[in-house]
């Protein structure tokens, strides 16, 4: 089964959906603005993510650019943040058993089926 976190706003998202569901990929949506994940959930995301957490941060938004532009933190306390502050996770998020891709483009979604 893959899972995206998707945010139904954004239209990368919805092409990454839209990818899924057009190849007939089982699937299961993570609404990560209403349903933020947990602490434990995020950091196993990034580790299949294999990157930095602060590499899945959008550092393009408001809150990020008022409260932690220039701040220090360690790879736990980003994930803190992510958790707090869900809006700051890069979208969308395809997972499939222990791989993860951010699908920007969102054809990198088309690598997990």
């Amino acid at each position: 089964m893959i899972q995206i976190y998707h945010n139904p706003r954004c239209g990368k998202s919805r092409s990454a959906l839209k990818i899924l569901t057009d190849q007939g990929a089982a699937h299961e949506v993570k609404l990560y603005l209403k349903e933020p994940p947990t602490f434990d959930e995020l950091k196993t995301v990034v580790g299949k993510l294999g990157m930095k957490p602060l590499d899945l941060i959008r550092k393009g938004e408001k809150i990020f650019k008022e409260q932690f532009k220039g701040t220090e933190r360690t790879d736990e306390e980003w994930i803190e943040v992510m958790v707090a502050n869900p809006i700051l996770i890069e979208r969308p998020i395809v997972i499939r058993g222990d791989q993860a891709v951010v699908a920007r483009p969102p054809e990198k979604t088309l690598e997990l089926i």
